[in-house]
């Protein structure tokens, strides 16, 4: 409840998670009643944020698509390392984009944000389809579009956590759900399009999907906002909370959480190029197989995040990391069509959860509620790093002794993404130690 001189609002608990608001804190906007119409507001708020990872998420894990284009036809001159780094750029800018996203959302510029993270995206979308050299793609597709994700995909995540409680773990599923839907639609217009259309029109063409669906989203994301109650405060945001430097809990988080993303991505990134090179596979079954992937994230992201909200995420997410970890080897065995799609099948559905579940878990880790926005940006910032190394890493190591793009040797990336991640979930034991030790959490939350 607010003091009274905040004036009192109900709040409904299976909603909500504003409760925690109170006289000393900064203006924010809340919705005036949480019975029915909060329900609704829920509901838009996930599927707003579906339609944000649709975009920022689904592009980036239908990468590997362009990435066997541009190796195989379109910039042969440059290797699969050089050709890595435009997906990891964009990824890492969408990420560490939190640190400053995460503030200015504690501080209620959510509108601001969702709109010019739109805007960008759908310019460097248009400025791809005018791009023939490395530098250029480089620009558009890495830096512009990393740029515009950034500003929406802590916002994305940080209105679906605040809104629900009970079932945040299965609301934040639904929502990333949009992800490998985006990458198996965007992959699907790539392989459909770029016969008949060139690259430039078929890149125009997703960039208008884009754009119908980011007005959607921004749409339902903030649409009810409108009708707010205005809460007063004093106390001002800043980009970094330092007392997060000091807390070990953030530290483990954010280093078991780096090495799953340091992994992660990196299959995705190689899939379809496997299929091509190392089982003689056609361009188009190749997409295939990435999409097979992204179906089964769908599913497991679904199933997963269900089983995490009755037997709790913490456990779901080292079971899930631990088994990435392990397929990503047994991706070694994978000398067959068959054995290789059952693997990413496999991969693309486990794997999947291991980006709803860090959120629903940080709620526990950030003892400060005011702060979310900001500690998250943080801690995810912290983790980008990751998703900028890990592909080109794993492309110089499949490198050596190779003679260029079509002779890679792919056990290094097979270890590589195997060996981190297992890793990181290992770190994961000592984050559910602390949380019992330091916050007094018990069970599996």
């Amino acid at each position: 409840m607010f003091s009274e001189k905040n004036k009192t609002v109900p709040i409904d608990p299976e909603v909500t998670d504003l409760a925690h608001i109170t006289e000393d804190e900064e203006t924010t906007e809340i919705p005036p009643t949480f019975s029915v119409k909060s329900k609704v507001h829920g509901c838009l708020q996930v599927t707003g944020a579906f339609f944000i990872f649709f975009n920022v998420w689904g592009l980036n894990l239908a990468f590997g698509t362009f990435q066997s284009f541009y190796a195989l036809t379109y910039i042969q001159s440059s290797t699969s390392s050089d050709i890595a780094w435009i997906g990891t750029v964009q990824s890492w800018l969408l990420i560490v984009g939190g640190l400053l996203s995460g503030p200015l959302f504690d501080l209620g510029y959510n509108q601001t944000m969702i709109i010019i993270g739109s805007v960008l995206g759908v310019i460097g979308m248009m400025m791809l389809s005018l791009a023939h050299e490395y530098y250029a793609i480089f620009l558009s597709q890495g830096v512009c579009l990393g740029l515009g994700f950034g500003m929406l995909y802590v916002p994305a995540i940080a209105l679906v956590s605040r809104s629900f409680t009970t079932r945040r773990a299965v609301a934040l599923g639904v929502s990333s759900s949009g992800a490998p839907v985006g990458g198996i639609i965007y992959t699907i217009m790539f392989n459909q399009l770029i016969s008949k259309v060139g690259f430039p029109w078929t890149v125009r063409l997703m960039g208008f999907v884009m754009l119908a669906l980011f007005i959607a989203a921004a749409i339902m994301l903030l649409g009810p906002e409108k009708h707010a109650v205005k809460v007063e405060i004093t106390q001002r945001r800043s980009l970094i909370d330092l007392r997060a430097f000091k807390d070990l809990p953030f530290w483990s988080f954010a280093i078991g959480n780096f090495f799953l993303y340091l992994g992660y991505i990196t299959p995705f990134y190689y899939i379809p190029t496997y299929a091509q090179t190392k089982l003689g596979t056609s361009r188009s079954m190749a997409s295939n197989v990435l999409m097979i992937s992204q179906a089964s994230s769908v599913i497991g992201r679904v199933i997963l995040t269900s089983f995490a909200h009755y037997y709790g995420s913490m456990i779901t997410w080292i079971v899930c990391g631990v088994l990435s970890g392990v397929l990503c080897i047994c991706w070694i065995s994978a000398d067959s069509l068959l054995r290789f799609i059952l693997f990413a099948a496999f991969y693309g559905g486990i794997s999947g959860a291991l980006i709803p579940l860090p959120p629903s878990v940080f709620i526990h880790v950030c003892p400060d509620p005011k702060s979310l926005g900001t500690w998250l940006g943080m801690a995810q910032s912290l983790s980008s790093f990751a998703s900028l190394l890990g592909p080109p890493i794993a492309g110089a190591l499949a490198s050596i002794d190779s003679n260029g793009s079509a002779d890679l040797n792919y056990l290094g990336i097979q270890l590589f993404s195997g060996i981190v991640m297992c890793f990181g979930a290992f770190q994961l034991i000592f984050l559910w130690y602390l949380l019992y030790k330091k916050r007094g959490k018990t069970g599996l939350f």
